[in-house]
């Protein structure tokens, strides 16, 4: 994003339309939340860290046997290595994994007492912890405002007309400055799911976005609404439409599963 002045009429008109969007996304998902499962800081610090280079319904299938196992920091970082292995295995990478997780729990158990902090220059000391992880716990478990830069948000924060920027930092930074900070948190969860369900990496749903009349890139993707409807995704894909209306209707993850429905893609 061009640098300018708070008084700089074409960066007022692009705040204008980044938060209509912003709005526009908050009708489209209220239900929009982080995907990862989790009950505390510390589930959600370790499955952000195993959800790299896969994907969130992955990362929720393994991790009720992970805690169950190894409930808290000091239970993890005594856990045997080869064991994290397999319980984390089918997430890839699993080695690696593994070895964050155990060596995040030691650090949390050395120097944070066994918690969570709540600080983002504390969070990225961790083992596999970066920016992005660091903002999704600060956001999601603590509510402290944060941007979540991953590869969804960072796409369509270019295709917005947000930011130029590729390097998470510099996005995070640019995208910051349209927005209150009370805003950043729900921003990245919706701009996140529209990522995920309408705005695709290689054929975005352009015919069936909500946002379309305000998308600097529309026309990149299908704009017939017929065909781009069946390239939605998850909850809004062709034959869905009971999940939909129950997650419109504030019905939560857990009470969905328990129902019956599969969340996945």
């Amino acid at each position: 994003m061009a640098k300018a002045t708070g008084s700089d009429p074409s960066l007022l008109a692009l705040k204008r339309r980044a938060r209509r969007i912003n709005r526009m996304l908050g009708d489209a998902y209220p239900y929009a939340v982080a995907e990862l499962d989790f009950t505390n800081a510390f589930e959600l610090l370790v499955a952000t860290v195993l959800s790299a280079q896969t994907t969130d319904i992955r990362v929720n299938a393994v991790t009720p046997a992970l805690f169950a196992r190894y409930p808290d920091a000091r239970s993890m970082a005594e856990a045997d290595e080869e064991t994290l292995q397999d319980i984390v295995r089918p997430t890839g990478f699993f080695r690696a994994k593994a070895a964050s997780i155990k060596a995040l729990s030691t650090r949390l158990v050395d120097e944070f007492d066994g918690e969570v902090p709540n600080r983002l220059e504390d969070l990225v000391t961790l083992p596999g912890v970066g920016r992005k992880t660091a903002n999704v716990v600060l956001g999601n478990a603590f509510g402290i405002p944060g941007i979540t830069v991953d590869t969804h948000f960072g796409r369509l924060a270019r295709r917005f007309g947000w930011t130029t920027e590729k390097d998470p930092v510099k996005v995070e930074a640019d995208v910051a400055a349209l927005f209150e900070p009370k805003d950043w948190t729900p921003l990245s969860n919706r701009v996140v799911f529209h990522g995920r369900r309408v705005c695709h990496a290689r054929t975005p749903a352009c015919g069936a976005c909500p946002v379309a009349q305000l998308c600097p890139s529309y026309g990149e993707g299908e704009t017939d609404p017929a065909k781009a409807r069946k390239l939605l995704k998850y909850e809004l894909a062709p034959g869905r439409e009971e999940l939909h209306a129950r997650m419109m209707a504030a019905e939560t993850r857990a009470q969905l599963r328990a129902a019956g429905f599969g969340l996945e893609a």
